[in-house]
């Protein structure tokens, strides 16, 4: 399990370094090296302490996976890109993170960049760089912790066909897991704009402006995570390179399928996300509006029960003159003053609720709740809700 973490910034850019310069954070944890071969008759792992004993490993296996979890270190990762021969412009952009997924290749090696999502208190995401060699993949991790023990699973079992496939087989899955990874961390972000939506509809308060932003937060580092590696793996397809075999090529068009799946449900959320906002809004003007009604109805009772009590309230005589107010005189004039005024009351209470001024603005539309359209209430355009691996 993976423990959340505070996001490093990286470190500044010295202007005019040269080329392939090395900048290490310095809360960068130190590198951890494991080596994992394989091949159809079995498979080896262990931790690496001398990196010297890598070089020995190259031929004895069919397919060597070298694993770095930390870049804390320049000598040991200078060290193992001239033992795997990386060039120093793909070394530099592997430990200066964070870098754009994307796919270049450096004579006969290929370098990739991917980046890696989890959700648990906080959405994080981390960069996984990969070189792919003759039958060696080396890949770099910020820290330890990682979506690919499946992977490593299956090599250790030896199911489906990694052992009996090449290097360009191991970096297609190790991209389909880290891709198949952003499944799970949209079904919890799915489910998160749903309980925004009703508790914006039925509860709207202050609070619920700096959740909806920070969901939308969310969904912006997903996006910009998600789409450079559409392009990186429609390049892996697109560019002949000699090092992935044809047969490899279907498994990418999969690969590339998942990667189109993840950016139509994230421009989804983020639409609803969006449409959020504007709910909250709405539903905080109709609260407004009902609260302004019943003010407004009740000082409109008040207005007429008002000038009447100002008339019978005005300083006349009614003994200097017959026509001076003379039911201030008479016997039964209170009672019948409260009583009209009363009926007043009444009267204009009957009328709003003849014209339907008194009944709740928020009914529901002739449709109703359950014929909504399914795109409004956050699911993906294909009415499904990604759970996993599609």
């Amino acid at each position: 399990m993976r423990r959340p973490r505070r996001k490093r910034r990286a470190p500044p850019r010295t202007v005019g370094a040269t080329p392939g310069t090395l900048r290490i954070h310095p809360d960068a944890p130190r590198p951890v090296v494991r080596v994992m071969v394989y091949g159809p008759e079995g498979f080896a792992e262990q931790g690496v302490d001398d990196l010297e004993s890598l070089a020995p490993l190259l031929g004895q296996w069919p397919v060597t996976w070298v694993n770095v979890d930390g870049l804390g270190d320049a000598k040991t990762l200078t060290r193992i890109g001239e033992i795997f021969q990386m060039h120093p412009l793909a070394l530099e952009d592997a430990v200066n993170v964070p870098q754009r997924a994307k796919v270049e290749q450096y004579g006969e090696n290929i370098f990739i960049v991917t980046r890696m999502v989890s959700l648990e208190e906080q959405l994080e995401t981390e960069q996984l760089s990969l070189f792919l060699g003759r039958n060696v993949v080396v890949t770099f991790q910020e820290h330890a912790g990682d979506c690919l023990e499946p992977v490593r699973e299956r090599i250790r079992k030896g199911t489906g066909r990694l052992r009996g496939a090449g290097a360009d087989y191991l970096v297609y899955a190790l991209l389909d897991t880290v891709i198949d990874a952003y499944f799970p961390v949209l079904e919890q972000c799915g489910e998160h704009l749903e309980t925004l939506e009703e508790e914006v509809i039925a509860h709207p308060d202050s609070s619920m402006i700096a959740r909806i932003h920070r969901a939308k937060r969310d969904l912006l580092v997903l996006r910009r995570a998600i789409w450079p590696q559409r392009e990186a793996v429609n390049s892996l397809l697109r560019e002949r390179m000699d090092l992935i075999a044809e047969t490899t090529h279907v498994y990418l068009r999969d690969c590339y399928d998942h990667v189109i799946q993840v950016i139509d449900v994230v421009e989804t959320y983020r639409e609803l996300a969006s449409g959020l906002l504007d709910a909250y809004q709405s539903s905080v003007a109709n609260r407004m509006n009902e609260v302004m009604k019943v003010l407004t109805i009740i000082a409109t009772i008040f207005i007429p029960l008002g000038f009447l009590a100002g008339i019978w309230g005005m300083n006349f005589d009614p003994e200097a003159s017959p026509f001076n107010m003379p039911e201030l005189g008479w016997r039964y004039g209170y009672p019948v003053g409260l009583a009209l005024m009363a009926t007043v009351a009444l009267c204009l209470l009957l009328f709003f609720w003849r014209r339907g001024w008194l009944g709740s603005s928020g009914a529901p539309s002739a449709a109703g709740p359950d014929t909504a359209d399914p795109h409004e209430a956050g699911d993906p355009p294909d009415g499904s809700r990604p759970e996993g691996r599609p």
